[in-house]
């Protein structure tokens, strides 16, 4: 059975960082990442890194939030700096096969979602 369990979030300042953390059990080696959803928003992505560890990130990611994996430990991160209120979010990780994501960023499975909230 395939589970993906986030961790990390939280409430935090302005200005602040968080880092998310995912454990992933009964798979390996698949591209991973995030995406969020604000509410009353679509999802959307934040981020992938390959099953190499090479990352990829969505515009309003990038030079703030790092992802990184750790295949030993079947974890993947999200480092977030210099957090903004628009960062609110449910956060939540995915897992895809290489084929699916490569071809049509279609997500195989979904962890279960951690909030963060960004506000003074």
């Amino acid at each position: 059975q395939v589970q993906l369990v986030e961790s990390g979030g939280g409430l935090v300042q302005p200005g602040g960082s968080l880092r998310l953390s995912c454990a992933a059990s009964g798979i390996s080696m698949y591209f991973m990442g995030w995406f969020r959803q604000a509410p009353g928003k679509q999802r959307e992505l934040v981020g992938a890194i390959t099953n190499g560890g090479i990352p990829n990130y969505a515009d309003s990611a990038k030079g703030r939030f790092t992802i990184s994996r750790d295949n030993a430990k079947n974890m993947v991160y999200l480092q977030m700096n210099s957090l903004k209120v628009e960062d609110t979010a449910a956060y939540f990780c995915f897992a895809a096969t290489a084929s699916h994501w490569v071809v049509g960023k279609r997500v195989d499975y979904w962890g279960q979602g951690t909030q963060v909230t960004v506000s003074s």
